[in-house]
């Protein structure tokens, strides 16, 4: 299942590029020319999609959350919704719920205390949340003081443990880069095969996401791919990936 991915800073759709959120821009695309978050999930709708990553930026860096573009998408467009606003507590983690959001993004940059994700899973339920291995090249990135093992595959065994039945394998280094995906380390986490493996980063092209297909990945966020025209609507219809 191909993702398209919308990240909001400052209430707007923004390009990401690395991870290197200051110099974020606003959105250029081909699919459209409004950078209000709703507007380009309408176009996502109108295409053919079923489902959105949304990372809401001004709620990891600002602490202020997009409830009411959630509530509008849910309610305007039907579309799914994964998002990652750097939950750390179960009241923001059900208020997410609560505003349409489908499924809650849990990433370990943002992460303060494991316990956290074992408790959202018993709460929300094991099909309200994903865990994002959030990566910068094969370095993981966690909050200072976090314990307990910090190696990517140590940490996924551990949510495996917790009844994490969803992970996204995301490189921030890769984002907007065009570089193509980190498939040895994904090769690594499709062999926990309790668990359904998302990718995000550095996808270029149509024959990225079929080598990802055939790889046995459940789902691939795209969006530089996307908005620049590299990806077409049409090849994603003709190769059954739309």
């Amino acid at each position: 299942m191909i993702i398209p991915v919308i990240d909001i800073l400052n209430d707007k759709v923004v390009h990401a590029v690395r991870g290197k959120r200051r110099d974020y821009q606003p959105l250029k695309s081909v699919l459209t020319l409004s950078v209000e978050p709703l507007e380009v999930a309408k176009v996502f709708k109108i295409l053919g999609f079923s489902e959105l990553y949304i990372a809401d930026l001004d709620a990891i860096t600002k602490d202020q959350m997009n409830f009411q573009v959630f509530r509008q998408i849910a309610y305007e467009t039907g579309l799914k919704m994964m998002v990652d606003a750097g939950v750390t507590d179960l009241e923001r983690a059900e208020k997410l719920i609560d505003n349409g959001v489908s499924r809650v993004v849990i990433g370990t940059e943002t992460l303060q205390n494991k316990s956290f994700v074992n408790d959202v899973v018993w709460v929300l339920g094991r099909t309200r949340v994903i865990v994002s291995l959030d990566l910068k090249g094969d370095k993981l990135l966690v909050k200072f003081g976090l314990t307990g093992c910090k190696d990517p595959m140590c940490l996924l065994h551990e949510f495996n443990g917790m009844g994490v039945s969803s992970v996204i394998v995301l490189d921030l280094e890769r984002v907007g880069s065009g570089e193509g995906v980190n498939v040895d380390f994904l090769k690594k986490a499709l062999d926990e095969k309790a668990m359904d493996v998302y990718v995000g980063g550095g996808v270029r092209d149509i024959k990225d996401l079929l080598e990802l297909k055939d790889l046995g990945v459940s789902g691939v966020l795209v969006s530089t791919a996307l908005h620049s025209g590299k990806i077409s609507i049409e090849e994603l219809k003709k190769n059954g990936l739309l």
